[in-house]
């Protein structure tokens, strides 16, 4: 059964997993937002530079995000490989225009199983990318692009979905794989200058729903220590 990694590269979908959202996608740019963006170079990203975040105990916790998400028993890390570039080495520094925060896979990536490689992607990706990005659902412009570009199909157009003390945006897709079925949910927000996306996949509707039951929001971000 095919892997996440079986598609393309990173940031807020399959499609997306190892290169920034602005890079994998360039013709389809959210709606409202300046498509000169990506035929100059990018503004810098915001000097504060964001929290990647650790995972201790089964628990991914991200303090600049108030954010944690628990991670499954037994299932592998793979989000320092998910940054680096062809060459083996770091391909961005964090928080810097596109950076995966956490790749969690039920089983090795490039293992082969029967069932669909659940997965837990969060990544970020600088706003300055994007300008007049002003809403997280604008985000969803190229995400749903480069979702049915992979040959998935929309479940749910873009909602409003809390997870805990936060109200983000959330779009559903599915890709029929054999005679299975690979389910995935992104939930969207906008943080400290970067378009944070949270990437659930499973093989049925129950266990994406499980996976980001294990996540929460605290009632705000801690201030950022400069």
């Amino acid at each position: 059964m095919d892997s996440p990694l079986d598609f393309l590269p990173v940031i807020c979908m399959i499609a997306l997993l190892l290169v920034p959202l602005g890079r994998a996608q360039q013709s389809s740019t959210p709606p409202g937002i300046s498509s000169s963006a990506h035929a100059r170079k990018s503004a810098p990203a915001p000097d504060s530079g964001l929290d990647p975040g650790s995972v201790s105990n089964g628990i991914y916790r991200n303090h600049d995000l108030g954010f944690k998400c628990k991670v499954p028993a037994g299932w592998v890390l793979r989000t320092e490989e998910m940054n680096e570039g062809d060459d083996g080495q770091a391909d961005q520094e964090p928080g810097k225009s596109g950076h995966v925060l956490l790749a969690a896979f039920s089983r090795p990536p490039a293992a082969r199983g029967e069932d669909v490689n659940s997965s837990i992607l969060i990544a970020a990706e600088s706003t300055a990318e994007y300008p007049g990005l002003k809403e997280a659902a604008q985000y969803f412009g190229p995400v749903t692009g480069i979702a049915k570009a992979q040959g998935f199909a929309v479940v749910e157009e873009p909602y409003e979905f809390a997870i805990g003390a936060k109200t983000l945006v959330r779009g559903d897709f599915q890709k029929d794989v054999g005679s299975r079925v690979m389910r995935q949910s992104t939930l969207v927000i906008l943080a400290r200058g970067y378009a944070v996306s949270l990437t659930f996949i499973g093989g049925t509707e129950d266990e994406v729903e499980e996976l980001i039951a294990g996540s929460s929001f605290a009632a705000g971000p801690k201030p950022h220590q400069r």
